[in-house]
């Protein structure tokens, strides 16, 4: 099993700034991508951002040019700075990881979500 633990989400003001982070830990032999997904109150869940072992990354429209997510590979940690946030950047969002396991199975793991919200 893999755990992944999320912080960072919070109340900010429009056009300010959170970093949100994930910790993932557990029977990880190797972490093939992580990303972060957002749900807004009566909408679907959507990516926001993910990146790769090999570092690419891909980001949704909307948050091109303000959100950059990273990894840092020897944490097993990957992290969402969010800058000039918007009100329609609000809602709960969700760290996902894509694993290799110790016993060579694939997993796809969850972690319990924060909670950003933006004022204006």
């Amino acid at each position: 099993q893999v755990q992944l633990v999320e912080s960072g989400g919070g109340l900010v003001q429009a056009g300010g700034s959170l970093r949100l982070s994930c910790a993932a830990s557990g029977a990880i032999f190797r972490i093939n991508a992580m990303g972060w997904y957002r749900q807004a109150p009566g909408k679907q869940r959507e990516l926001v951002a993910s990146v790769t072992s090999g570092s690419d990354t891909n980001y949704a429209d909307s948050v091109k040019g303000r959100f950059t997510i990273s990894r840092d590979n020897g944490k097993n940690t990957a992290y969402l700075q969010m800058n000039s946030l918007k009100p329609e950047d609000t809602g709960v969002y969700y760290c996902n990881t894509k694993v290799l396991q110790t016993d060579w199975r694939a997993g796809d793991y969850w972690g319990q979500g924060t909670q950003v919200t933006v004022s204006s």
